[in-house]
């Protein structure tokens, strides 16, 4: 039976007018330093297609990330103005999805052999139910 577009191998994250913005935060943060949210907008700006996108909606993207559990709040770090400030970082679960987006799942079922299928099948079995 024929899957719905909608219901195809691309990750919900990646989906969506919002896709662009999170696919910058990840890729921010995947770097070796964690960063606040002032830090991820200012190089979210200095991308070439995202350099209108504005401080709420960069604050309100991370903040939904972190809800949904693909950002972890790490520390707090004093500013200038003597305010604090909350780092974030990926989480495994942002790290497991940007992989499997990169991942080209034909190729990945051609190549693998009988027993990592097995493997495979088994753990997405058990993390479905």
């Amino acid at each position: 039976m024929p899957r719905r577009k909608n219901q195809t191998g691309r990750i919900s994250v990646f989906k969506g007018q919002k896709a662009k913005l999170n696919h910058a935060i990840f890729h921010i943060l995947a770097g070796k330093d964690p960063h606040t949210i002032y830090d991820i907008h200012k190089k979210v700006k200095t991308q070439r297609r995202l350099k209108h996108v504005r401080y709420p909606s960069v604050n309100k993207r991370v903040r939904s990330l972190e809800e949904t559990g693909y950002i972890k709040k790490i520390g707090i770090k004093k500013t200038k103005t003597g305010s604090q400030a909350i780092i974030y970082d990926l989480a495994a679960r942002a790290y497991l999805a940007m992989l499997l987006n990169s991942i080209n799942l034909d190729k990945l079922v051609m190549q693998v052999d009988e027993v990592a299928a097995l493997t495979f099948l088994g753990d997405i079995i058990w993390a479905s139910t």
